[in-house]
């Protein structure tokens, strides 16, 4: 045999001991990011957390209002005003606009902080729900769907993994 010949013929050999170990693997493929945003407790948690900060937001909101207020005062009637009321008006909305600046920022470090601590413990739950379903149904490998490249649809258990952690899981 020549060098090439026994390579080849070694490779083949490899390839035919090897094969057999990977067709018996079981893999499956989930779309974790949207097996936790949808199940029912994430919905909830959702909405609780839209509710909670609302009177925030609509703080918000009315301040900005009367900034675009101010703002129009200074634009309609800013020749017939004294410097002194403009100045005044200036004041004040340079005083909202700080205002609801903080409001923004101190809502918004809010509501990532809580959306984020929800998400890490449902994304904690998630992965042993995955991990007690691959040891039910046998599967070797759960592999998220964003990194993979391609892959058969009847491998994916997105909506498997969802219902199952909504029974483990129930919003209360």
């Amino acid at each position: 045999m020549t060098g090439s010949l026994a390579f080849r013929v070694g490779l083949a050999a490899v390839a035919v001991c090897v094969a057999p170990g990977f067709a018996q693997s079981k893999v499956a493929v989930i779309n974790l990011q949207r097996a936790v945003l949808e199940t029912a407790e994430i919905k909830k948690a959702s909405a609780e957390l839209e509710a909670k900060y609302l009177p925030r937001q609509q703080r918000v909101e009315a301040l900005n209002k009367e900034l675009q207020d101010i703002q129009r005062q200074l634009q309609t009637m800013g020749d017939k005003l004294t410097p002194q009321a403009q100045q005044e008006l200036a004041t004040q909305g340079q005083r909202k606009q700080r205002e609801a600046q903080r409001l923004v920022e101190d809502l918004q470090g809010d509501v990532d902080r809580e959306r984020n601590d929800i998400l890490s413990k449902a994304s904690q739950q998630m992965q042993e729900i995955v991990k007690k379903l691959a040891d039910e149904k046998g599967w070797d490998v759960v592999v998220d769907i964003s990194n993979t490249v391609y892959f058969k649809p009847t491998l994916e258990i997105t909506a498997e993994a969802i219902a199952a952690y909504d029974r483990s899981h129930p919003a209360k």
